[in-house]
């Protein structure tokens, strides 16, 4: 139990009815969910509006709401009218739940890239010298040794605070989280404060009607971290870091490759082995130690000097951030998987064209023999997508796998037939294979000496989606499957 006057604190809000010194039994924003004495949110969403449910969750015993228009109730319960109610609910969350994050190091990391395989690198070298760290991301949200599924990049304000909750009582000390545009422009991280906030890179992504209305917008979600953390660390070679932390209250640090950032990667070799392509650099700055890293490219500095700007803040030793970086493996972000003495074969989440470039831009530099690029992509997603994406591969691939990913309510032969249109706008070698399996245990039998072959769009995925149906499907378990046959 706990006073309504204790949940408002924080919050601007006018008392229209109702007595304030109320026990609350608990909070829901869920019509369907209402126990007797809970405090009902009323939040407008994309799909219902929860003001229309008020009456109907006073009537299954809501002894409290809170809302941002007008509603008629009874004079005994207690209305509270906010500006926001999204925005108070984080707020009304973290007290519910006990302010958990106070017990806690909060890290959040926003960009448009690198956030999934930086949270996990961190979480790795914090572990390393005795830290307990819960994490919250893209792929799954990890308490002590519970792992569960996610749904969103950030969770909604009210399953973030249960997650911290749950956290601080098993006794985590940090907390390491990617933190979505969506999530900042949604209040989901508002009602407290990161004691380290994160900004990666940015590029034109998540514009559309259902997501932000334009760059500018995008850009502006970005920068609301650097008003609500402690110290705010960015990566100095972005065209956008400027704009990023305008207006920020935080103290600044920054980390990349040239001269003016903090802490700095300098002298940069390619390693290029049987089964291994990696990087080796120097950190300079407010720290001076060289770097091997066991995954490919620039992005993969970026990444891990990310790490290690954050980790500084911990006073990490400098042996334990090395023997981190160069172990640490992220599920399905250039993973690495060893099929044989000759290729390189890995598995990659690329799912959009800027994604492929990227990677395969990357790819490139190491000099393969053959740059090998096995792709489909998701049904029931924008043409475009497909077309861009058949393109990107027929332009800097060598040979081009073209199979099905998620086909959910369309024909895997028709998505193809899209990207077909995009690759034969190129003069890239391809085939396609329907069936994925199929595809990836052709890649690896065609594989040639001194070849890269990426496996790109389902990462960390394990299933595929038909139909309405998901069907467990792991790319690792079906090259395992390949190679079982083949000795068989």
């Amino acid at each position: 139990m706990i006073k309504l006057k204790q949940l408002l604190e924080g919050i601007e809000y006018e008392q229209i009815q109702g007595d304030r010194e109320l026990e609350i039994t608990s909070v829901e924003f869920d019509s369907r969910k209402i126990q007797e004495g809970c405090l009902f949110l009323c939040i407008k969403g994309a799909n219902f509006d929860g003001h229309r449910a008020a009456l109907e969750a006073v009537e299954k015993g809501a002894k409290a709401l809170v809302v941002e228009r007008d509603v008629m109730v009874p004079k005994e319960v207690a209305l509270v009218k906010v500006k926001d109610s999204r925005y108070a609910m984080a707020f009304i969350a973290a007290h519910y739940f006990g302010n958990p994050s106070k017990e806690m190091k909060i890290i959040g990391i926003t960009g448009t890239k690198g956030k999934t395989t930086t949270t996990y690198l961190v979480k790795s070298i914090l572990e390393s010298v005795g830290r307990k760290v819960g994490l919250i991301g893209t792929i799954e949200v990890i308490i002590g040794d519970k792992r569960i599924h996610a749904n969103n990049t950030t969770p909604d304000s009210f399953l973030l605070q249960s997650y911290f909750r749950q956290m601080a009582d098993c006794g985590c000390d940090t907390v390491v989280m990617e933190v979505s545009s969506q999530g900042l422009m949604l209040h989901r991280t508002q009602g407290f404060l990161f004691d380290f906030g994160i900004f990666t890179n940015l590029e034109p992504d998540h514009i559309g009607p259902n997501e932000h209305s334009s760059f500018e917008e995008y850009m502006e979600c970005k920068s609301l971290l650097f008003r609500q953390c402690k110290i705010g660390i960015v990566n100095r070679d972005d065209p956008h870091w400027e704009r990023i932390v305008k207006g920020h209250t935080c103290q600044l640090e920054t980390f990349g490759l040239s001269k003016e950032a903090d802490i700095r990667g300098e002298n940069l070799t390619f390693i290029k082995e049987p089964g291994y392509l990696g990087v080796d650099f120097h950190v300079r700055g407010k720290m001076d130690f060289p770097v091997q890293i066991g995954t490919p490219g620039r992005f993969s500095v970026y990444n891990a000097l990310t790490a290690i700007a954050i980790c500084n803040n911990f006073q990490v030793p400098i042996s334990k951030i090395q023997k981190a970086l160069k172990t640490a493996k992220v599920k399905g972000r250039i993973e690495m998987v060893h099929v044989s003495k000759d290729v390189t074969l890995m598995i990659d989440y690329a799912h959009n064209a800027m994604a492929l470039e990227s990677l395969l831009t990357t790819l490139k530099e190491y000099e393969p023999k053959r740059l090998v690029c096995l792709f489909g992509c998701g049904g029931n997603r924008s043409k475009l997508r497909r077309y861009e994406m058949g393109e990107v591969a027929g332009r800097l691939a060598d040979f081009t796998i073209i199979t099905s990913d998620n086909p959910r309510f369309e024909e895997p032969k028709d998505i193809i037939e899209d990207i077909k249109v995009g690759i034969k706008k190129t003069n890239g070698a391809y085939i396609e294979i329907c069936d994925r399996k199929e595809a990836i245990a052709y890649a690896i039998h065609h594989g040639e000496p001194g070849d890269v072959i990426v496996l790109a769009g389902k990462g960390h995925e394990d299933y595929q989606e038909i139909k309405g149906v998901k069907y467990p499907m792991d790319e690792r378990i079906l090259i395992e499957d390949i190679r079982k046959e083949d000795r068989k």
